[in-house]
């Protein structure tokens, strides 16, 4: 009878053993499935996100920007900046105009020329990433990336230059893009001054 008990113990703990060591690996596997699923479940895309953020990026660049400034990017897609420090070795023909001046576009390096006569000087590579750390990505929507390239030059353009990477032109940017873009700037100044003529008394 003694023996008996204690075979039918034997065989229940080993069964015990058995189920519990199923149990384990049953659970070791489902948390090991869900951390693959975590791992591989794409993060919920919201096509209309981007085009939000944009709205209200233009929205905030045009309530910080003059109007000429606000003009310059709704009809060419960038901002010119006016220089303030003279460069070494450049000297101002005009007294009364920037030696030089920045052009601003989104996502791409800042471009520094000299307005009377087109010469493109450099371009200056700066990044303002997107630190909200919302998984959206990392580059900030298009109008505000022009907007810290504005007040960053506009409020210290020393500093903004003096860490930027700086490389001639054509390093990222077509020279040919760039002068044709100061020709469009030059003809949409022409037109909005003719504009503003016409309007007057």
């Amino acid at each position: 009878m003694l023996l008996t008990l204690l075979a039918l113990g034997l065989v229940a703990a080993v069964l015990a053993l058995s189920v519990g060591a199923r149990e384990v690996a049953r659970r070791h596997r489902a948390a090991r499935s869900l951390r693959r699923a975590t791992r591989r479940a794409p993060i919920s895309y919201d096509p209309g996100r981007e085009r939000r953020a944009e709205q209200r990026a233009r929205q905030l660049l045009r309530s910080c920007v003059n109007e000429e400034e606000w003009g310059m990017y709704r009809d060419l897609g960038f901002i010119r900046v006016e220089g303030r420090r003279l460069p070494h070795g450049l000297r101002a023909k005009d007294e009364g105009a920037a030696p030089y001046a920045y052009l601003v576009y989104p996502h791409k390096p800042i471009v520094a020329y000299v307005p009377g006569s087109g010469r493109l000087l450099s371009e200056y590579c700066v990044e303002f990433p997107d630190l909200t750390g919302d998984g959206a990505g990392s580059r900030l929507p298009a109008s505000d990336d022009v907007l810290a390239k504005w007040m960053a030059l506009t409020s210290d353009e020393s500093r903004v230059i003096g860490q930027a990477n700086m490389h001639l032109v054509g390093r990222q940017l077509d020279p040919a893009r760039v002068r044709r873009d100061l020709w469009r700037l030059s003809e949409w100044e022409r037109r909005r001054g003719a504009a503003l003529g016409a309007s007057k008394p």
